[in-house]
């Protein structure tokens, strides 16, 4: 492999990228679906090359004290490395965005007008612990036709260049240049800072992971940023609620898998359903482990509540830590998420439809359910393949981006010698 895909100046890597994303753009799907197989099989042969460079990983998190939720997130297993593989081949078996006629007119001179949609050209990823979004973000990245300069946090640095040096490795068996798929081994902040100024060379920056790293990118960056977030997400309770129905979505959204961005870290819960369901749910809660920071009114009815103070409403716990906080309405809930949320996902549990359409409405979240789990907003759960992250902002993208995320439009415009 040539030293610029690892080993070279971040603003080499960034130009190389931008050279690979041209040659790119002249693929035809077939050919970038190849590689992404390709790919797939590759990682999968050496899982237990990328499983022991893991292991390094892993141990230096125990030697720093990494917290539970953490080391979580940077561990590989056999089981992920397939999972994340079979990622890569759902992804090859997506529609390719790339050159869809979003729509076409002809005007009153007879020129042509065509909206196409095409590649955005090199993105920028810098993300923290989760080795497999080295992969995902890779493969849809070359599915949709871009160029991807991985920036990883020096937690999983030897994963990450063991997933990377893997998928060169395929690479070299297809059309698609390596340089297309730039991985930045400095741990050196330098490095992550020149990054952000690479105007000329990255079309868009993708930051994933928790607050401060967001926080950072969005107020250094030059370069457009495509903003994800944190999740601090709300399940609200309503005295309407389905307690059989409730219940299973509250354990689901708190526990399945804590240390992700989809858990539930906030119960809002009206004050007559938890009156006549504090039983049940103190009891549900207690066997599934959870630990409760409540108000006032929560110690009321459920037991060894730890009291919440201001920081509880707004903290992403990441382990089976929940906020409870009781109100006396929806516009109460409503309020409560507006103060704290950040805008990534919240869901109602109502039997009472007309609550649960204006919980829908007023809610302010790039993802809302009734009566279903939070645990849903992920690509992969919603029939995306896969994606690059949950974007929590309002423009070009909101929600799980996937491959169409990831592109942007052209207008084509074509005629027989009009003049203006």
């Amino acid at each position: 492999m040539t030293n610029t895909t690892m080993n070279g100046s971040v603003k080499t890597q960034a130009a190389a990228a931008k050279k690979a994303a041209k040659t790119l753009s002249l693929l035809s799907t077939e050919e970038k679906n190849e590689a992404l197989i390709m790919m797939a099989d590759q990682l999968e042969q050496e899982a237990s090359y990328i499983l022991a460079a893991n292991e390094k990983d892993l141990e230096n998190g125990r030697e720093k004290g990494y917290e539970e939720a953490f080391m979580d997130r940077l561990l590989l297993t056999k089981e992920r490395v397939h999972e994340f593989a079979e990622g890569l081949r759902e992804v090859a078996k997506r529609k390719d965005p790339v050159g869809d006629v979003l729509s076409s007119w002809t005007l009153d001179n007879g020129m042509n007008v065509e909206e196409v949609r095409v590649p955005l050209g090199v993105i920028g990823m810098i993300y923290e612990a989760r080795p497999n979004v080295t992969v995902d973000a890779a493969g849809l990245a070359l599915k949709s036709g871009n160029a991807v300069i991985l920036k990883g946090g020096s937690s999983a640095i030897f994963s990450n260049k063991a997933i990377v040096e893997i998928m060169h490795q395929a690479l070299e068996k297809s059309k698609i240049p390596q340089e297309a798929v730039q991985f930045i081994a400095s741990t050196d902040r330098n490095a992550t800072q020149e990054l952000f100024t690479l105007k000329e060379y990255i079309d868009v920056l993708i930051p994933r992971g928790g607050a401060s790293l967001i926080n950072t990118v969005v107020e250094n960056a030059t370069v457009p940023v495509l903003e994800t977030g944190v999740g601090n997400c709300h399940i609200y309770v309503d005295k309407e609620a389905d307690v059989e129905k409730a219940l299973p979505i509250i354990i689901n959204a708190k526990t399945d898998r804590p240390a992700v961005c989809n858990a539930a870290e906030t119960l809002i819960v009206h004050e007559d359903w938890l009156a006549a369901n504090k039983d049940r749910l103190a009891e549900t809660l207690k066997e599934n482990g959870v630990t409760v920071h409540g108000d006032a009114e929560a110690a009321n009815y459920l037991p060894d509540v730890i009291p919440a103070n201001e920081e509880d409403w707004a903290n992403e716990y990441l382990s089976l830590d929940i906020a409870v906080k009781t109100v006396k309405s929806l516009d109460e809930a409503i309020d409560h998420i507006e103060v704290y949320g950040t805008k990534h996902s919240e869901a109602i549990v109502t039997e009472n439809n007309k609550t649960a359409a204006k919980f829908m409405k007023l809610a302010d979240a790039a993802a809302l359910y009734h009566n279903a789990s939070t645990r849903f907003t992920d690509g992969s759960a919603l029939g995306f393949g896969a994606e690059i992250g949950i974007s929590t902002q309002k423009l070009h993208a909101r929600g799980p981006m996937g491959l169409e995320a990831l592109t942007t439009v052209k207008y084509l415009m074509s005629g027989n010698g009009q003049i203006r």
